[in-house]
């Protein structure tokens, strides 16, 4: 009888593989035993149910085969009606592929099992997948769905539904243009960053895990737990560390992130939250390499070679008594009036450095932003004042400028910067090493003179 039934599933699927036209794909499973539960389930709600094979061990669950205009009306309904998934989908079985019905009695397979108790083997697994074969008794041709190459894979969510999944995968690619998406088992989609060596991928998950940028369960897949590919991403550059190297001094390493652009707090050699997390920022956006202290000591090489480049030197003015790290190859010193050392720009580069420093508190730092804010050496600034601290930022169609000021040791003092209108990176990392190297090394030649009397 068992042989009989089989003779007859053999002839019905030979039979609706060379009438076949659309099917609704409503589900997939890994390996014949799951499928055959599966489809025993979906078999209690509909009567033409059916499977085929898919790449890579899958088997697909469907409903069919009709007419394409027919299946995508049906499918509307049965959606309509959340008879079936919402990410199920009209499909043509490629050329050649067998569809077998599943028939009203079908009960899942279970798997053989070897007459020593010992786990599958190989030959015992494929045993227990059913061959998919044509009309004409051959072997099947596999489906032209790609599936992912090899190697491992970060999963960064998963969802249910087409569209919900396009979508999240819109916004993941804003953080990381190279994700995809692939189809998981029950209708589930999952964004992936991949392929990668499997190092690299454990490296690069912990990195990303510590910037904040993918979720703290997110995890590792290889290309074999997943399913078709669904929308195909990029090999994405994330090369391995070479082995962990020891951290930077943390002074140097909070002057490279103020640099980058990273970091805002103060330079004080402490290991803080600020801190830890700019470094962390560094390594996820640099890209360089996962590990920590390689990536710092990359980033505080390239901040040297653009120091180099800016010609960038040690300007100790005896008119102050202050000594700051200056791009000397674009200025030359013009005059020294009251409080104020000026350096003008050196062959029409446009760069300008009033060093300023008088004794007093509050009220005279207050007294000086107002003078740089009159002169228009910042135009229309916005103010940023605190005890003991003030910051002026402004900007028109021909500079930008920047003035920062301290009260230290019963001086108000501090220093203003201008410089072309349109180069703001490098405006702002001239200003960042002036703050983090403004000092005082001897004492002001210019004490008692009036600050207010300058000429523009």
């Amino acid at each position: 009888m068992r042989r009989l039934a089989f003779m007859m599933a053999a002839v019905l699927a030979a039979g609706a593989a060379s009438a076949q036209e659309a099917v609704i794909r409503i589900e997939a499973k890994r390996g014949a035993a799951q499928a055959a539960q599966a489809a025993a389930k979906w078999r209690e709600s509909f009567d033409d149910v059916v499977t085929f094979p898919l790449t890579g061990g899958w088997i697909a669950i469907a409903l069919g085969p009709q007419e394409r205009s027919q299946a995508e009306a049906r499918l509307a309904g049965l959606k309509a009606a959340n008879r079936v998934p919402g990410d199920s989908f009209v499909a043509e079985p490629a050329a050649g592929i067998a569809l077998s019905p599943v028939a009203a009695d079908a009960v899942a397979t279970p798997s053989p099992v070897p007459e020593d108790g010992g786990p599958l083997t190989g030959a015992s697994q494929d045993a227990a997948r059913p061959a998919a074969t044509t009309s004409e008794g051959e072997a099947a041709t596999p489906d032209r769905t790609p599936m992912p190459e090899a190697g491992s894979y970060l999963r960064l969510e998963s969802l249910r539904g087409d569209a919900e999944s396009r979508a999240a995968l819109s916004k993941w690619r804003e953080t990381f243009p190279e994700a995809g998406l692939m189809a998981l088992p029950g209708g589930w989609r999952t964004i992936t960053l991949g392929p990668l060596p499997a190092e690299a991928a454990a490296e690069w998950l912990a990195a990303f895990k510590a910037s904040g940028d993918v979720p703290r369960d997110a995890f590792l897949s290889q290309a074999s737990d997943l399913g078709e590919v669904i929308e195909p991403g990029a090999d994405p550059d994330l090369p391995a560390s070479a082995g962990a190297q020891e951290m930077p001094p943390v002074d140097e390493i909070q002057r490279a992130l103020r640099w980058a652009g990273r970091y805002d707090g103060a330079v004080d050699g402490q290991w803080g939250p600020d801190t830890r997390k700019a470094v962390a920022r560094e390594v996820a956006e640099g890209r360089l390499s996962p590990d920590p202290g390689t990536a710092m000591r990359r980033l505080i090489e390239r901040r040297d070679a653009w120091r180099r480049t800016m010609g960038l030197t040690t300007l100790t003015d005896e008119q102050t008594g202050l000594s700051v790290s200056a791009p000397m190859d674009k200025l030359a010193f013009e005059r020294a009036e009251r409080a104020l050392s000026i350096y003008g720009p050196r062959q029409d580069s446009g760069v300008a450095l009033i060093l300023f420093s008088q004794p007093g508190g509050q009220q005279e730092l207050l007294d000086l932003s107002g003078l740089v804010t009159a002169l228009g050496w910042v135009p229309h600034p916005t103010r940023m004042i605190e005890p003991g601290h003030i910051l002026l930022k402004g900007a028109n169609m021909a500079q930008s400028a920047m003035a920062e000021g301290w009260v230290r040791d019963g001086r108000a003092e501090g220093f203003v910067l201008i410089w072309p209108a349109g180069d703001q990176e490098n405006q702002a990392r001239v200003a960042a090493e002036l703050s983090d190297s403004f000092a005082r090394v001897a004492p002001a030649k210019n004490d008692g003179r009036d600050p207010f009397a300058v000429s523009p």
